[in-house]
Protein backbone atom coordinates (compact mmCIF):
# COMPACT_ATOMS: atom_id res chain seq x y z
CA UNK A 1 0.00 0.00 0.00
CA UNK A 2 1.85 3.09 -1.23
CA UNK A 3 1.11 6.42 0.42
CA UNK A 4 2.19 9.65 -1.26
CA UNK A 5 2.00 13.10 0.28
CA UNK A 6 1.36 15.97 -2.14
CA UNK A 7 2.35 19.30 -0.65
CA UNK A 8 0.66 22.16 -2.49
CA UNK A 9 2.58 25.41 -2.19
CA UNK A 10 2.93 28.87 -3.67
CA UNK A 11 5.68 31.11 -2.28
CA UNK A 12 6.03 29.31 1.06
CA UNK A 13 9.81 29.58 1.46
CA UNK A 14 9.51 30.43 5.17
CA UNK A 15 7.56 27.30 6.09
CA UNK A 16 8.06 24.65 3.43
CA UNK A 17 11.17 23.04 4.99
CA UNK A 18 9.36 22.66 8.31
CA UNK A 19 6.35 21.10 6.55
CA UNK A 20 8.48 18.61 4.60
CA UNK A 21 10.60 17.64 7.60
CA UNK A 22 7.49 17.05 9.72
CA UNK A 23 6.03 14.76 7.05
CA UNK A 24 9.32 12.83 6.86
CA UNK A 25 8.76 11.78 10.48
CA UNK A 26 5.59 9.89 9.48
CA UNK A 27 6.77 6.35 8.73
CA UNK A 28 3.57 5.44 6.88
CA UNK A 29 4.29 7.99 4.12
CA UNK A 30 6.41 6.49 1.34
CA UNK A 31 6.86 9.56 -0.82
CA UNK A 32 6.69 13.33 -0.38
CA UNK A 33 6.26 15.54 -3.44
CA UNK A 34 6.08 19.32 -3.57
CA UNK A 35 3.49 20.56 -6.04
CA UNK A 36 4.91 24.01 -6.67
CA UNK A 37 2.33 26.31 -8.24
CA UNK A 38 4.62 28.80 -9.95
CA UNK A 39 6.48 30.06 -6.87
CA UNK A 40 8.81 33.00 -7.46
CA UNK A 41 10.74 32.59 -4.20
CA UNK A 42 12.97 29.74 -2.98
CA UNK A 43 10.16 27.29 -2.13
CA UNK A 44 11.37 24.67 -4.65
CA UNK A 45 15.01 24.93 -3.57
CA UNK A 46 14.20 24.53 0.12
CA UNK A 47 11.78 21.64 -0.50
CA UNK A 48 14.35 19.78 -2.59
CA UNK A 49 17.03 20.35 0.05
CA UNK A 50 14.64 18.84 2.60
CA UNK A 51 14.32 15.68 0.51
CA UNK A 52 11.02 16.17 -1.32
CA UNK A 53 10.41 15.28 -4.94
CA UNK A 54 9.39 18.23 -7.06
CA UNK A 55 6.58 18.77 -9.55
CA UNK A 56 6.79 22.43 -10.51
CA UNK A 57 4.85 24.62 -12.88
CA UNK A 58 6.31 27.75 -14.51
CA UNK A 59 3.29 29.90 -13.75
CA UNK A 60 0.59 30.03 -11.09
CA UNK A 61 -2.29 27.75 -12.09
CA UNK A 62 -4.26 27.72 -8.85
CA UNK A 63 -4.20 24.86 -6.37
CA UNK A 64 -6.89 22.77 -8.06
CA UNK A 65 -5.35 22.80 -11.53
CA UNK A 66 -1.83 22.26 -10.16
CA UNK A 67 -3.04 19.18 -8.28
CA UNK A 68 -4.96 17.94 -11.34
CA UNK A 69 -1.78 17.98 -13.40
CA UNK A 70 0.41 16.57 -10.64
CA UNK A 71 -1.90 13.68 -9.74
CA UNK A 72 -1.56 12.29 -13.27
CA UNK A 73 2.11 11.65 -12.56
CA UNK A 74 1.52 9.89 -9.25
CA UNK A 75 1.14 6.16 -8.67
CA UNK A 76 -0.11 5.61 -5.14
CA UNK A 77 -2.93 3.85 -3.32
CA UNK A 78 -3.52 6.65 -0.84
CA UNK A 79 -2.94 10.37 -1.34
CA UNK A 80 -2.16 12.74 1.52
CA UNK A 81 -3.04 16.34 0.64
CA UNK A 82 -1.09 18.91 2.62
CA UNK A 83 -0.77 22.68 2.33
CA UNK A 84 2.76 24.01 2.39
CA UNK A 85 2.13 26.48 5.24
CA UNK A 86 1.27 24.06 8.05
CA UNK A 87 4.96 23.76 9.05
CA UNK A 88 5.78 21.54 12.06
CA UNK A 89 2.10 20.75 12.64
CA UNK A 90 2.12 18.64 9.44
CA UNK A 91 3.12 15.70 11.64
CA UNK A 92 -0.46 15.69 13.00
CA UNK A 93 -1.73 14.47 9.63
CA UNK A 94 -0.56 11.00 10.68
CA UNK A 95 -3.86 10.81 12.59
CA UNK A 96 -5.76 11.02 9.30
CA UNK A 97 -3.99 8.10 7.64
CA UNK A 98 -4.95 5.19 9.93
CA UNK A 99 -8.76 5.36 9.38
CA UNK A 100 -8.24 5.19 5.60
CA UNK A 101 -5.71 2.36 5.86
CA UNK A 102 -8.06 0.41 8.13
CA UNK A 103 -11.05 0.89 5.83
CA UNK A 104 -12.96 3.00 8.36
CA UNK A 105 -13.09 5.96 5.96
CA UNK A 106 -12.58 6.69 2.29
CA UNK A 107 -11.52 10.25 3.02
CA UNK A 108 -10.47 11.96 6.23
CA UNK A 109 -10.42 15.69 6.88
CA UNK A 110 -8.32 17.53 9.46
CA UNK A 111 -10.52 19.26 12.03
CA UNK A 112 -8.44 22.21 13.22
CA UNK A 113 -8.73 23.78 16.68
CA UNK A 114 -10.24 27.26 16.86
CA UNK A 115 -7.85 29.95 15.69
CA UNK A 116 -6.24 32.00 18.45
CA UNK A 117 -6.84 35.23 16.56
CA UNK A 118 -9.89 36.08 14.51
CA UNK A 119 -9.32 36.41 10.78
CA UNK A 120 -12.56 36.98 8.92
CA UNK A 121 -16.14 36.70 10.11
CA UNK A 122 -16.69 33.09 9.06
CA UNK A 123 -18.93 33.83 6.07
CA UNK A 124 -16.98 31.58 3.66
CA UNK A 125 -16.90 28.69 6.11
CA UNK A 126 -20.61 29.01 6.86
CA UNK A 127 -21.44 29.11 3.15
CA UNK A 128 -19.37 26.01 2.48
CA UNK A 129 -20.89 24.12 5.43
CA UNK A 130 -24.38 25.06 4.27
CA UNK A 131 -23.70 24.02 0.67
CA UNK A 132 -22.25 20.66 1.65
CA UNK A 133 -25.19 19.92 3.96
CA UNK A 134 -27.74 21.06 1.38
CA UNK A 135 -26.28 19.08 -1.51
CA UNK A 136 -24.97 15.95 0.19
CA UNK A 137 -26.64 15.86 3.65
CA UNK A 138 -23.22 15.75 5.30
CA UNK A 139 -22.33 17.87 8.34
CA UNK A 140 -18.71 18.97 8.57
CA UNK A 141 -16.86 21.26 10.95
CA UNK A 142 -13.97 22.18 8.66
CA UNK A 143 -15.30 22.28 5.09
CA UNK A 144 -12.38 24.40 3.87
CA UNK A 145 -9.62 22.23 5.33
CA UNK A 146 -7.04 21.34 2.70
CA UNK A 147 -5.42 18.71 4.91
CA UNK A 148 -6.95 15.43 3.76
CA UNK A 149 -6.19 11.77 3.20
CA UNK A 150 -8.05 10.05 0.40
CA UNK A 151 -7.86 6.81 -1.53
CA UNK A 152 -6.62 7.18 -5.09
CA UNK A 153 -9.57 5.23 -6.48
CA UNK A 154 -11.95 7.67 -4.80
CA UNK A 155 -10.21 10.57 -6.50
CA UNK A 156 -10.53 8.82 -9.85
CA UNK A 157 -14.27 8.40 -9.38
CA UNK A 158 -14.69 11.98 -8.22
CA UNK A 159 -12.79 13.22 -11.28
CA UNK A 160 -10.93 16.50 -11.55
CA UNK A 161 -10.41 18.91 -8.69
CA UNK A 162 -12.30 22.17 -9.04
CA UNK A 163 -10.20 25.23 -9.76
CA UNK A 164 -10.16 28.22 -7.45
CA UNK A 165 -10.96 28.32 -3.75
CA UNK A 166 -13.93 25.97 -4.09
CA UNK A 167 -11.71 22.89 -4.37
CA UNK A 168 -12.38 21.45 -0.89
CA UNK A 169 -16.10 22.22 -0.93
CA UNK A 170 -16.51 20.48 -4.29
CA UNK A 171 -14.39 17.48 -3.30
CA UNK A 172 -16.49 16.92 -0.18
CA UNK A 173 -19.80 17.24 -2.04
CA UNK A 174 -18.70 14.93 -4.86
CA UNK A 175 -17.27 12.22 -2.59
CA UNK A 176 -20.34 12.29 -0.31
CA UNK A 177 -22.75 12.11 -3.24
CA UNK A 178 -20.90 9.05 -4.54
CA UNK A 179 -21.51 7.33 -1.22
CA UNK A 180 -17.97 7.40 0.13
CA UNK A 181 -17.45 7.59 3.87
CA UNK A 182 -15.98 10.86 5.06
CA UNK A 183 -14.92 11.54 8.63
CA UNK A 184 -13.20 14.44 10.35
CA UNK A 185 -10.31 13.88 12.71
CA UNK A 186 -9.41 16.42 15.43
CA UNK A 187 -5.82 17.59 15.02
CA UNK A 188 -3.58 20.13 16.69
CA UNK A 189 -2.62 21.85 13.44
CA UNK A 190 -2.17 25.46 12.41
CA UNK A 191 -1.62 27.38 9.20
CA UNK A 192 -1.25 30.94 7.96
CA UNK A 193 -4.33 33.04 8.70
CA UNK A 194 -5.48 35.95 6.57
CA UNK A 195 -5.86 39.12 8.60
CA UNK A 196 -8.65 41.65 8.98
CA UNK A 197 -7.04 44.06 6.57
CA UNK A 198 -7.71 45.01 2.94
CA UNK A 199 -5.71 42.13 1.37
CA UNK A 200 -7.41 39.73 3.78
CA UNK A 201 -10.90 40.92 2.90
CA UNK A 202 -10.12 40.77 -0.83
CA UNK A 203 -8.84 37.21 -0.41
CA UNK A 204 -11.93 36.12 1.52
CA UNK A 205 -14.16 37.82 -1.03
CA UNK A 206 -12.61 35.71 -3.77
CA UNK A 207 -13.04 32.61 -1.60
CA UNK A 208 -16.71 33.39 -1.04
CA UNK A 209 -17.42 33.81 -4.74
CA UNK A 210 -15.55 30.62 -5.66
CA UNK A 211 -17.37 28.57 -3.03
CA UNK A 212 -20.70 30.04 -4.14
CA UNK A 213 -19.88 29.22 -7.77
CA UNK A 214 -19.12 25.60 -6.84
CA UNK A 215 -22.34 25.23 -4.85
CA UNK A 216 -24.43 26.56 -7.73
CA UNK A 217 -22.61 24.30 -10.18
CA UNK A 218 -23.09 21.19 -8.03
CA UNK A 219 -26.73 22.02 -7.44
CA UNK A 220 -27.47 21.57 -11.14
CA UNK A 221 -25.26 18.53 -11.63
CA UNK A 222 -27.01 15.19 -11.70
CA UNK A 223 -26.51 13.14 -8.58
CA UNK A 224 -24.72 9.87 -9.23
Amino acid sequence: MKITALVAAYNEEDKISFTINALKKIDLINEIILVDDGSTDSTKVKAKASGAGIIAFPKNLGKGEALNRAIKKIEADIIVLVDGDVADSAFEIEKLIAPVLEGKADMTIADFPKAETKGGFGFVKKLSKWGIKKLSDLDVNEPLSGQRVIRQDVLKKVGKFETGFGIETALTIDAARLGFKIIEIPVNMSHSETKRDLPGFIHRGKQFLDVLRVIVKKKFQRKE
